[in-house]
């Protein structure tokens, strides 16, 4: 799976293979764990597969012999795509580091290097390694000399990330993913800046223990940073809307399996029902019409799995593409190893089982998510989807306890500006606020820090608050009581007159 690209099997389909490790292998790589590819600033999710052809960077490599050892290790690429640990390089000798005062003198007119590209080319298929490569065009450049220090760093830098394939293996996070969305494919996270993800982190007051409801449209990168701060603890109910949720982004964390006990799923459809108290389980996607034929008549299907598998193998693939719409990252069940695997072997009846099983199981877990749903007692809400946030804040802190924190996310102002306005009327809420961030990254080098040239234009709005008990529905209930026990106002003035009468009488 790449994440770069955010492809990858929806749900948590691909971490159901993941086991819990001991405590002291967690820092060490292994086969089938995912892992970030790190070259300069340019990030890439994989998984570690043993023969797998991995491309980053216009490089081709495999990664068995990065299994065993430790995340943060630098590897370079070698002769035949194989990865072999780097050591570490040592300091150019001050002789090479002979610099200039200025630059003034310095003319770039293509003629200060003495290698060719055909010289180059010829080094290459020779098998000398890049670092090589880098010392020679210094030595072979007739103005290197001359450049000042940090022209000559400058320099180095350049040649280095032209012809040095080094690669590092590291452990994903929230950030290191974040930033990788970010910088290769902003519009599958709704462009959402790191700097505002960890600060829907920090409002929402995201820890152990909690009850969380979350509704995202970003690839699962927000359920993924969620699941990471509660650390197994705690459960979350994923709001999707559609046939299933999008979890690319939440697969590349590796989470083990034992996280994913405590997340639930539940439609956004039936949301309204919910609410409503007219909710039904029959009623469920996993319960629909398209699933029955799979789900309920197993007779009949497995007997005509020998007349016709063609039409049933339809039948099914059909019904993965009416739970799954608009799911760029699920893949049909006629590409997937695993149904490959059972078709060479003509073994179609079990894999049926198994997706009915799945299915039930999916539908039990739903049922869960609606009991704790309608517990209303939720630690927190997190939104951040391209839909419009108003009817989603709307109808989803109708599930959250008092006194608990909710954000919403936005990549525009004015839709915020309508929910805040909504918010107000309605009421149950307090410390509204509508928020920006303002990100710049700087250059930390000695005598040269300074501002980066470059920097984001925006990281989206949040909307942030806190659900109080609602007191115009208090003040609405008791008027009623009031009304009820209070007597009629005929009655009433007879009461008047006839304690006046009393008064008056000697």
């Amino acid at each position: 799976m790449e994440g770069g690209n955010g492809e990858g099997p929806a749900g948590g389909g691909a971490t159901e293979n993941s086991v819990e490790r001991p405590p002291q292998q967690h820092h060490l790589i292994r086969d089938g764990d995912f892992v970030v590819l790190k070259r300069e600033d340019v990030f890439k999710a994989v998984q570690v597969q043993r023969r797998k052809k991995v491309t980053f960077e216009k490089q081709w490599f495999f990664l068995d012999n990065v299994i065993g050892h430790s995340y943060g290790t630098t590897f370079e690429v070698s002769s035949g795509g194989n990865l072999q640990p780097k050591k570490m390089m040592e300091e150019i000798t001050s002789e090479t580091k002979e610099a200039g005062i200025d630059n003034r003198n310095i003319v770039d007119d293509g003629k200060s290097q003495k290698l060719t590209q055909d010289d180059i080319k010829a080094l290459k298929d020779k098998g000398i390694k890049g670092e090589e490569i880098v010392q020679q065009l210094i030595e072979n450049s007739t103005t290197f000399r001359d450049k000042t220090e940090f022209a000559q760093d400058k320099y180095i830098k350049k040649k280095k990330k032209k012809y040095e394939a080094v690669i590092t293996v590291v452990k994903p996070s929230t950030r290191i993913l974040s930033i990788m969305y970010y910088a290769r494919e902003p519009g599958k996270i709704n462009y959402m800046r790191y700097d505002s993800l960890a600060q829907m982190l920090t409002l929402g007051n995201i820890h152990a223990g909690n009850k969380m409801i979350v509704m995202e449209t970003c690839a699962g990168l927000v359920l993924g940073a969620v699941m990471e701060r509660m650390g197994g603890f705690g459960s979350i109910i994923q709001m999707y809307p559609g046939g299933g949720p999008v979890r690319a982004a939440t697969t590349c964390f590796g989470f083990p399996k034992s996280f994913f006990n405590s997340l639930y799923e539940f439609p956004l459809g039936k949301v309204n029902s919910l609410l409503n108290g007219t909710f039904s389980s029959k009623t469920l996607p996993s319960e629909s019409k398209d699933s029955i034929s799979v789900g309920e008549n197993n007779g009949t299907l497995l007997d005509d799995l020998q007349t016709s598998p063609k039409e049933i193998e339809e039948n099914i693939i059909e019904v993965i593409e009416n739970n799954h719409p608009g799911q760029e990252t699920m893949e049909v069940i006629s590409q997937e190893p695993e149904y490959k695997e059972h078709k060479e072997k003509g073994n179609k009846k079990d894999y049926i089982q198994e997706f009915q099983r799945k299915q039930e199981q999916q539908r039990k877990r739903q049922i869960e998510a609606a009991a704790l749903l309608n517990e209303r007692n939720a630690d927190g809400l997190i939104i951040a989807s391209r839909y419009h946030p108003t009817p989603l804040a709307l109808s989803l802190l109708e599930f959250v306890a008092p006194s608990r924190p909710f954000v919403i996310y936005c990549h525009y102002k004015e839709p915020l500006v309508e929910c805040y306005t909504k918010l107000r009327e309605r009421g149950g809420v307090i410390n509204l606020r509508l928020s920006e961030t303002w990100l710049r990254n700087y250059q930390v080098l000695p005598d040269r820090s300074h501002p980066k040239l470059m920097m984001s234009g925006g990281g989206g709005y949040l909307l942030s608050g806190i659900t109080v008990a609602n007191d115009k529905q208090k003040s609405e209930s008791c008027a009623l009581e009031l009304q009820k026990t209070e007597e009629p106002t005929a009655k009433k003035r007879k009461l008047q007159e006839s304690d006046s009468t009393l008064e008056n009488l000697p």
